[in-house]
């Protein structure tokens, strides 16, 4: 009952506080046609009609989309798809710089940027009276990859040593930057008003609404190169990886005829 109180909540506030709306008495896809929902996050429709590999696109700009339909038929293999944005990756460290004059020390490579979150996956508020599928429909709400971390900048060489000093140290590497953290999976909302029972649409619904991965950390930057000479330097040190990003969660899905 919280759940359907908090969809309700939730249906009230988009309908009076003045977000966009879309009407239309009948949307018909042909087979592997793609419909985007753009400028409205709340769409509601008379017959909707997907045929085969159809795909309906929710709005991305709108972080929970809600569609409501008195009559939906849908076909075989159709999506509605409300899959977050992959975070891109983290940018590379710079190179350390290498040494020219003799018997200096080369400078380390820097850190390199952490990846981008990846973006949570839409929430789906689905309301219609009847449902006539006769295939499988599969409802995409997956949370994002986080964007992988860069890879260090590698630490610079140094200088070549003389009679009277020895080559200079390489530098170190720079760190890899951490993954960026994953999006959660979207929330599921669907209510049917007169199916003859709710559940047993779960046998030809497809729901995808976990978490997405972690972003992997970047390498470490190499080190750079000791100089050369009769009393050489030491050669820098790798560069420490970066961590993994989080995990997303998984979003929940609520079923409800009422």
């Amino acid at each position: 009952m919280k759940q359907l109180f908090r969809a309700a909540v939730v249906l009230a506030f988009y309908f009076n506080t003045g977000h966009a709306q879309t009407r239309l008495s009948k949307l018909a896809l042909l087979p592997k046609q793609e419909y985007r929902i753009l400028g409205s996050d709340v769409i509601s429709i008379d017959t909707l009609i997907l045929g085969d590999s159809s795909r309906l696109v929710l709005n991305p700009q709108a972080k929970t989309n809600i569609i409501n339909v008195a009559l939906a038929i849908i076909g075989k293999g159709c999506v509605i798809y409300g899959k977050g944005e992959k975070g891109e990756s983290g940018k590379r460290g710079r190179d350390g710089a290498t040494q020219r004059a003799p018997c200096s020390n080369g400078s380390d490579g820097s850190e390199s940027s952490t990846g981008v979150i990846g973006k949570d996956g839409l929430n789906l508020f689905f309301y219609f009276s009847k449902a006539k599928i006769s295939g499988s429909l599969q409802i995409d709400l997956t949370g994002a990859d986080g964007g992988n971390g860069g890879v260090g900048g590698d630490g610079g060489d140094g200088g070549s040593g003389t009679s009277v000093c020895k080559g200079g140290n390489g530098g170190n590497g720079g760190r890899g930057g951490n993954g960026g953290a994953a999006g959660a999976g979207g929330s599921l909302f669907i209510n049917c008003k007169k199916c003859p029972d709710i559940h047993s649409l779960k046998d030809q619904l497809i729901i995808k609404n976990y978490g997405g991965f972690g972003g992997l950390g970047g390498n470490g930057g190499s080190g750079g190169q000791a100089g050369f000479g009769r009393l050489g330097g030491k050669n820098g040190k790798r560069g420490m990886p970066g961590m993994q990003g989080a995990p997303g969660k998984k979003g929940a899905v609520t079923l409800e005829q009422k």
